[in-house]
């Protein structure tokens, strides 16, 4: 039998209509199991098949559930419900912000790279797969957990491109999630579109948290020029920086699960930290 630490539920049957299969992976900590009459926060992951233990992902993966395990430990976080969902082969297009690519510089950043031809069919794939985990993913988790389902106590986090659409995630749903998590965040793949999409959408300051990280190396020191206009913008609109959001830089680390894997202890205590940050 597995530990504790490794054990999934797996769901095959939470499949979004217009997109290719996916799997759903659900992991509790150990105090859903010692505290049955506690309910608990969700933490939303995007490219679950990375995001656990060499048990479950290749390549020795983020190790959430062991941060997360360790954290509570030492009483830093209360530990939240880690829902993983996987990726397919159109990874790209299902986090790209669709909304972004009608802002200025959003489709032109498109169109210079080389996945240039985006019909409309891959522009929605990112709204399909947010209505997705909105509409039928958090419904059965709410449903089959003892789970907080309110904002406050919902989070997203991902990587790359996965950063990118949960920062979307928030400013299309603000009264679904409530706390977000970037990793190392592909802003240049569309740009300046993204800012502007930001600019008029961003919620109002005060009832969510925002996390920011990015690299130096690989892809990661594409990042700094467009976090800087990011963070600009947050301030200009009233975000309480050390509050409402952070942004740290790892000079030295690269564009891979082992650097976000190293860090991940810091975004988990900024989400679900058990005092302020």
């Amino acid at each position: 039998m597995k530990n504790h630490e490794t054990k999934l539920d797996t769901y095959r049957d939470l499949n979004v209509p217009g997109l290719l299969r996916r799997r759903v992976d659900v992991w509790l900590p150990k105090e859903y199991e010692t505290h049955p009459d506690q309910r608990f926060p969700v933490l939303y992951m995007h490219d679950g098949q990375m995001i656990f233990d060499s048990t479950h992902a290749s390549s020795g993966g983020w190790k959430v559930n062991q941060a997360i395990t360790s954290l509570a430990d030492q009483h830093k976080i209360s530990p939240p419900i880690v829902v993983g969902m996987t990726s397919t082969l159109n990874r790209h297009y299902e986090y790209l912000p669709e909304k972004a690519l009608d802002y200025p510089g959003g489709l032109d950043t498109i169109k210079a790279s080389k996945e240039g031809g985006l019909d409309q069919e891959k522009r929605e794939m990112s709204t399909l797969l947010i209505e997705w985990i909105v509409r039928k993913v958090k419904p059965e988790i709410d449903q089959r957990y003892r789970t907080l389902p309110d904002a406050e106590n919902t989070a997203v986090m991902g990587s790359s491109l996965g950063g990118l659409l949960s920062l979307y995630m928030l400013c299309e749903y603000p009264q679904v999630f409530g706390k977000v998590a970037c990793l190392s965040t592909h802003w240049p793949v569309v740009g300046d579109g993204m800012i502007g999409y930001l600019d008029e959408n961003l919620p109002k300051p005060g009832n969510h948290k925002l996390y920011f990280d990015y690299g130096s190396v690989g892809l990661d020191s594409e990042y700094a020029p467009w976090q800087a206009k990011v963070d600009a913008l947050l301030r200009e609109k009233g975000w309480r920086e050390g509050k409402d959001f952070v942004s740290w830089s790892f000079p030295g680390e690269d564009h891979t699960a082992t650097a976000w894997a190293n860090r991940l202890h810091i975004p988990l205590t900024f989400l679900f930290g058990t005092i302020d940050y």
